[in-house]
């Protein structure tokens, strides 16, 4: 029997370790990292974890999501630029911070276009929805799901607002959204647009009188601390959408991709079904915390301020097939 030589036992053990380095890297996890915002008691980061961790489930350990909440990894701006660069892979911001780089986005703020969240759900996750999220591709970003912020209700630390009247002279952070910024002009109010991270500094300092946000995050967030006055509004539905830096997404197998894009909306409903569940709860809460709650403002007189005119601002810019498409959609 010829005995191997010292140069042939090399190469055999160098193709063993090429195989097992071959198969470990076939079996190894992929790491994501998910940025948010929110505090971890709101329904973004609870749907955050869930996400996560049927993910890790359902591929068998070979996607696992570290998630860093309440901007440890920047403003909303910051992360959605960090997504498309590629240090960050998943995202969630409020539907406003995008705006900026896809214009038409822009429609689904615009105020009162949904009275209830079904109307919302029905344009969000059908055809339209799905369009938009593509439409972000060009960016860099891939479209995953629309979580949701919710309806916004307007606080402020000065006085009630009951009518469209009470909201003039008001200094009130909004988002950089267009259609948010000339809704809150066109009421009398300064809009004051900055990042969430930075908002509950400026009510405290008193740089800006009030916010707008769902009742969830008002909660959440400890603003009732530095508010007094909370009015139902619900002037404006604003969406979230879950993003994902394309080339990451599209350097992963076909199941895996389809496995991400069914947990996102998975994980959608849930976020927006906790929303629903915790509302009123919520409002309870504000108020034994001492705010001052209007159930019932007279929004018809804030309708009528802004609803048209913003309107016909955004079809000057954008003409009006989208907004035909969504009317339509909301007909059925």
């Amino acid at each position: 029997m010829t005995l191997p030589t010292r140069h042939t036992i090399t190469a055999i053990a160098a193709a063993a370790l090429a195989s097992l380095a071959l198969t470990g890297t076939a079996n190894a996890a992929t790491s994501l990292t998910f940025a948010h915002a929110h505090p971890v008691t709101d329904s973004q980061h609870l749907a955050a974890e869930r996400f996560a961790q049927r993910l890790a489930e359902r591929s068998d350990g070979e996607l696992k999501i570290k998630i860093y909440p309440n901007g440890q990894l920047g403003n909303d701006q910051a992360m959605i630029s960090g997504v498309r660069s590629g240090t960050i892979d998943l995202e969630l911001s409020g539907n406003p911070y995008f705006s900026g780089l896809v214009s038409e986005l822009n429609v689904l703020d615009l105020p009162f276009l949904f009275d209830t969240r079904k109307q919302a759900y029905q344009v969000l996750d059908g055809d339209i929805g799905q369009d938009l999220l593509s439409s972000m591709a060009p960016q860099q970003i891939e479209g995953l799901a629309f979580w949701e912020i919710g309806f916004r209700n307007l606080t402020n630390s000065r006085h009630a607002v009951e009518t469209a009247d009470d909201i003039s002279g008001l200094t009130l952070r909004t988002t950089p959204n267009p259609a948010h910024i000339a809704a809150f002009q066109a009421l009398g109010a300064n809009p004051t647009p900055m990042p969430f991270s930075e908002l509950y500094t400026a009510l405290e300092t008193r740089t800006v009188d009030g916010q707008e946000n769902p009742v969830s995050l008002i909660r959440s967030a400890n603003l009732y601390a530095i508010q007094n006055y909370l009015s139902l509004t619900a002037h404006a539905y604003t969406a979230a959408p879950l993003i994902m830096n394309k080339q990451k997404f599209d350097s992963l197998a076909p199941p895996l991709q389809t496995l991400i894009k069914e947990e996102a909306q998975e994980a959608a409903r849930y976020q927006r079904q906790l929303n629903h569940d915790n509302e009123q709860g919520d409002l309870a809460f504000l108020e034994e915390q001492g705010m001052q709650v209007v159930r019932d403002p007279d929004t018809a007189s804030m309708r009528a301020k802004v609803a048209k005119p913003v309107r016909a601002e955004f079809t000057e810019k954008h003409g009006s097939e989208l907004l035909n498409r969504i009317d339509d959609a909301l007909a059925l």
